[in-house]
């Protein structure tokens, strides 16, 4: 088992950041993959930004790329999604998860959650 606290949410202004973080707890974090998803009010949860356990190869969803990094600290077992740029549209609550399967993109390749963390952007 593993468990995930997300913190850093809040409000940010439009072309702002903010820097959500999520430690991890249970289990031998440097044996999982990493992902960032996140859920606007009446959307579906999207894909945000992974990362590979060891390797340390990361991808990004196009609405998100060049402007959010995640990255992870292994010995502090913790992942963070760095958010630049911010927009309105990135309003939505944030949820880091963990896997230790291969198509690392897909939320249902997923099988421990965090609660979320809410992010608000105004303009």
């Amino acid at each position: 088992q593993v468990q995930l606290v997300e913190s850093g949410g809040g409000l940010g202004q439009a072309g702002g950041s903010l820097r959500l973080s999520c430690a991890a707890s249970g289990r031998t974090f440097s044996t999982f993959s990493m992902g960032w998803f996140r859920q606007a009010p009446g959307k579906e949860r999207e894909f945000v930004a992974a990362i590979r356990r060891s390797s340390g190869i990361t991808y990004y969803a196009d609405s998100v790329k060049g402007r959010f990094t995640i990255s992870r600290d292994n010995p502090k077992n913790t992942v963070y999604l760095q958010m630049n740029s911010l927009k309105p549209e990135d309003t939505a609550v944030y949820y880091c998860a963990a896997t230790t399967n291969w198509a690392i993109t897909n939320l249902n390749e997923y099988g421990y959650w965090g609660q979320g963390t809410q992010v608000t952007v105004s303009s």
